[in-house]
């Protein structure tokens, strides 16, 4: 009977899904692993397509990954300016350089 539980509550979760960066199903055991510390741009794509998506709540995103709220929303806001490659920290740089050089833009 433990054992049936067990095999519910996985298939309830599985079931529990939203878009991923690159248009694919993402599912919470698709998301990197808790306590990531390597952010490379498609695990920080991810981190935040699972927050919109409601696959976790951003306060589980910074407890699970130990980011702060600032890193959260410099990924988010990141992603809906510039897309998925805004998350690389080179072109970040760059991005940053030309929205202070042309606010308006």
């Amino acid at each position: 009977m433990a054992r049936r539980a067990a095999q519910l509550a996985d298939s309830e979760a599985d079931a529990k899904w939203t878009l991923g960066p690159l248009g694919e199903r993402l599912t919470l055991q698709q998301l990197p692993p808790p306590g990531t510390n390597r952010w490379v741009i498609r695990r920080k794509a991810e981190v935040v397509c699972a927050v919109e998506g409601k696959l976790l709540t951003l306060e589980e995103a910074i407890r699970r990954y130990n980011i702060t709220l600032t890193e959260y929303a410099a990924w988010k806001r990141a992603v809906s300016r510039h897309g998925i490659k805004g998350l690389r920290l080179t072109k970040a740089q760059e991005y940053r350089e030309r929205e202070r050089r042309f606010p308006d833009m």
